[in-house]
């Protein structure tokens, strides 16, 4: 499991030195995601990151952590700018090291069902692949994932059936053959059975994006084909919770500004 440990603490970390020259009040810069500011999205990132390491203390630690309001409270109470940075980085790091130890498939007490330790810093890493994203759209810049994006990838995979279910419906018919290229562009990534008259086809990058619902699918460059394809694509979603829309073409975007 330290491979998906790995690819949660990269991407931390990449965040983590895009911000650190910036100033206090570059935090408070309002992104296209639901006009969050990046000091919002990071507390939310730090609180989630909270939440997980009370569950990887047990099950007695993640309900005394729920029934004790932390989560809000984190939120909430958690430091601004570069001092939020820093603890968000601190304990980003303390979690991956942890997971890192942790047998994968260990039952984690969640929100929800509870869930393997594998499935769970999958998670983490989604979601703060994809909140992040709004931090790099807000700066201008043209973000660079490793290839650690495939845990992504696989869950965009695996959720195929969760988009339908989540919206009380069934799926048309099985998952479109899905070909994408890493983000080093050293591989190919394939899953479903080929097919030229269902696919869909393109970066990888670009696919978490549409899954992630950080972009809607006309605001990329993905090659859609088929019906089925083309309908998953409209309303992919790979994170718990109610249904969701994809937002509106055009309203996440990257900034045309000066960048990081």
């Amino acid at each position: 499991m330290a491979e998906q440990a790995f690819a949660f603490l990269d991407e931390c970390l990449r965040v983590y030195n895009a911000l650190k020259t910036k100033t206090d009040a570059d935090f408070e810069r309002n992104t296209f995601f639901k006009d969050w500011t990046i000091n919002k999205i990071l507390k939310h990132l730090h609180a989630g990151n909270q939440a997980v390491l009370a569950s990887l203390q047990g099950d007695e630690a993640f309900e005394a952590f729920i029934k004790g309001g932390d989560y809000g409270r984190m939120e909430k109470n958690a430091p601004n700018g570069l001092a939020l940075l820093e603890a968000w980085m601190i304990l980003s790091t303390e979690i991956a090291a942890e997971f890192s130890k942790t047998p994968p498939k260990k039952r984690l007490k969640w929100f929800g069902p509870s869930m393997s330790a594998r499935s769970s810093i999958t998670a983490r890493f989604m979601e703060t692949w994809s909140h992040s994203q709004a931090i790099w759209d807000e700066f201008g810049i043209e973000r660079h994932s490793g290839d650690g994006l495939k845990n992504i990838c696989v869950l965009g995979v695996n959720t195929y059936n969760w988009t339908y279910n989540v919206r009380e419906s069934k799926p048309p018919g099985p998952m479109p053959y899905l070909k994408l290229n890493s983000p080093s562009n050293d591989d190919v990534w394939e899953w479903g059975e080929k097919s030229v008259v269902n696919y869909v086809e393109g970066s990888s990058e670009e696919f978490c994006q549409v899954v992630t619902q950080c972009r809607n699918i006309k605001d990329t460059n993905l090659k859609v084909v088929g019906d089925i394809a083309i309908d998953w694509m409209s309303k992919a979603q790979c994170f718990a919770g109610p249904p969701e829309t994809p937002p509106p073409a055009g309203s996440r975007r990257k900034r045309a500004s000066a960048g990081l």
